[in-house]
């Protein structure tokens, strides 16, 4: 069964960074595309960036230059490591991956940039 945990959300000032994690089970990261995603009340969930089984990743405007992803296919794990934070990235962050055309998610972890 294939299950994903996020964690690294927390409580961040404006500028600050945090970096998520995504812990894959039941299937490898290394073979299966996966994305972060957030969401916030009322909105669509919208994608934050990507990253394909080649490595090749891709990033919404709104956070190009400012967040990386990447994966760690030794630890079964995917990252966003998000810097320059802004009061606007305040969201709950969700990851996913894409299995044999299946998508699946994690339950996802609540980030907050505030002062």
């Amino acid at each position: 069964q294939v299950q994903l945990v996020e964690s690294g959300g927390g409580l961040v000032q404006p500028g600050g960074s945090l970096r998520l994690s995504c812990a894959a089970s039941g299937t490898a990261v290394s073979i299966n595309p996966m994305g972060w995603y957030r969401q916030v009340p009322g909105k669509q969930r919208e994608m934050v960036a990507t990253i394909a089984t080649t490595g090749a990743t891709s990033y919404a405007d709104s956070t190009k230059g400012r967040f990386t992803v990447s994966r760690d296919n030794a630890k079964n794990t995917m990252y966003l490591q998000m810097n320059s934070l802004k009061p606007e990235d305040t969201a709950v962050y969700y990851c996913n991956i894409l299995v044999r055309g299946r998508l699946y998610w994690g339950q996802g972890t609540q980030v907050t940039v505030s002062s």
